[in-house]
């Protein structure tokens, strides 16, 4: 069968203009992706707020999305400017830059009563004026019968006729009967009974949001349309549901990732690394290395350890989040660190460390070889003391032994290196190995005690012709005149 020509271009012309529509969409998908990080500031950035900081960041740009940031600051006797600017320097040392500027949640106290005034108009809050006193005695009376205290106001139906001295809050109508059920991108299917709800308190007697209204009023306001954060919120989700279809706004979707623990698989604590994220750095990680461990706990990609940046925002998805607890370990943290500090050129390496550059060129000959063997920056910075001119180090009496049973060897090479003409690497070789067959030996009979006396450590890196030729003649003699003086 001949198809007419026509016919050919219509069809053509449909696919064409099918997959513009297919790419469209997705574009829009991917612009319709909206996450953020939201930080409570009272204390630093920890390690726990760092990661949910990175899977939201990792989700918008995967999608092509926006990461936003919200500061938390509804607790006011908490909060301070010191927290703030801790949390906004943690990010930045990360990496983790966030669109457009960040918004405190105070700044939105009108919104949220605005909110809480709605929902009483609509019938889906209401004014209790149960004392706070009246709140403590019923809950030692539920303890004291052994039952689970759950707040049932007797004004949720009520309507105040008459004037009391108890300024009232605003509590939200929690469902009665049935249940709840959220989809969670990583935990699945959630349900709880609608009867362990109560009915929060969404505004305060002093006009004050709760963190419960205030949250879901923003995350509305901001179009925020993925919720990604530690499991611990995964009950709070349940109570701002509440809010969301009271208000008939649309639910975000939400993703409950679990919690670190320590090695030992307990709750973290600043021993098992439960520190600001800037003490990483002062530690001597690199922020790559750290987004790099980061990703990897709780997250994985195949067998994929070394995940560069530009794969984490193509690979990362929360289906590949696990359900249980990762365990933070130093020594993986360590071992990434080292990949990264050997992928530095030693000028990157020169700027971390912040080192004066009136020696530069002896220190980037030295970083050459010392950036093989560091686990940490904290490293580099202390075996490039050893190159400093003018460095002294101290010998212990075991080292004081070694050098005094070979002063006549030592001696003899102070005469070497006072009289060699070529510092050059291969000139300190071959004069060094014509030493030796000279003198019947072999560079290891007296290679040790050369390098403890250059560089005050037996264990420093670098071949010795290395250090020798960087140190430089001047300094090699002083050293060997210090040495020879003080043992």
């Amino acid at each position: 069968m001949i198809v007419p020509k026509v016919l050919c271009f219509r069809a053509s012309w449909f696919k064409i203009n099918e997959a513009r529509s297919t790419r469209h969409e997705a574009q829009n998908l991917f612009m319709s992706v909206i996450t953020r990080f939201a930080p409570s500031p009272t204390g630093y950035l920890h390690i726990g707020g760092a990661r949910t900081a990175l899977f939201n960041y990792l989700f918008a740009r995967h999608n092509r999305g926006k990461f936003l940031l919200r500061i938390e600051d509804t607790d006011e006797k908490r909060s301070t400017t010191e927290a703030i600017d801790a949390i906004l320097q943690g990010l930045d040392w990360l990496g983790l830059k966030h669109d457009g500027n960040f918004v405190l949640q105070s700044k939105n106290f009108l919104r949220h009563q605005e909110i809480a005034k709605k929902l009483l108009e609509k019938n889906q809050a209401y004014l209790c004026y149960v004392s706070a006193e009246e709140l403590v005695c019923m809950r030692e009376f539920a303890e004291k019968k052994g039952e689970v205290f759950r707040f049932r106001s007797p004004w949720r139906d009520k309507v105040m006729s008459q004037s009391s001295s108890v300024k009232p809050v605003i509590r939200i109508k929690a469902p009665l009967e049935g249940e709840s059920v959220i989809n969670d991108l990583v935990q699945g299917e959630v349900r709880v009974k609608n009867s362990e709800l109560d009915d929060l308190v969404i505004l305060r007697g002093d006009g004050i949001p709760t963190y419960m209204l205030a949250v879901v009023v923003d995350d509305h306001d901001m179009e925020i349309t993925h919720v990604i954060r530690g499991d611990d919120h995964l009950t709070n989700a349940f109570r701002q549901k509440i809010i969301y279809e009271a208000m008939g706004w649309k639910n975000p979707e939400f993703a409950h990732i679990p919690l670190i623990h320590g090695s030992d698989g307990t709750k973290m604590s600043k021993r098992h690394g439960a520190i600001s994220v800037i003490e990483y750095k002062n530690m001597g990680y690199l922020p790559e290395a750290m987004r790099n461990y980061l990703l990897r706990l709780g997250w994985s990609h195949g067998d994929a350890e070394i995940i560069s940046d530009a794969q984490a925002i193509e690979w990362f998805g929360l289906e590949k989040v696990g359900k249980s607890p990762s365990r933070f370990d130093f020594a993986k943290l360590k071992s990434l660190n080292k990949h990264y500090i050997r992928g530095k050129s030693e000028e990157e390496l020169l700027n971390y460390l912040n080192y004066q550059l009136v020696q530069k060129t002896k220190f980037l000959r030295a970083l050459k070889f010392l950036k093989e063997r560091a686990e940490l920056l904290t490293d580099l910075e202390k075996w490039l003391e050893t190159y400093h001119d003018d460095f002294r180090g101290e010998f212990d009496e075991a080292d004081k032994k070694i050098i005094a049973e070979k002063k006549s060897l030592i001696g003899d090479l102070r005469v070497i290196f006072n009289d060699l003409e070529d510092w050059s690497h291969d000139g300190i070789k071959n004069s060094l190995n014509d030493f030796a067959n000279f003198r019947g030996l072999k560079i290891k009979d007296f290679g040790p005690v050369l390098r403890l006396i250059l560089t005050f450590s037996s264990s420093s890196a670098g071949g010795i012709f290395d250090v020798i030729e960087i140190l430089g003649k001047h300094e090699v003699l002083a050293r060997i005149n210090f040495a020879l003086e003080n043992c």
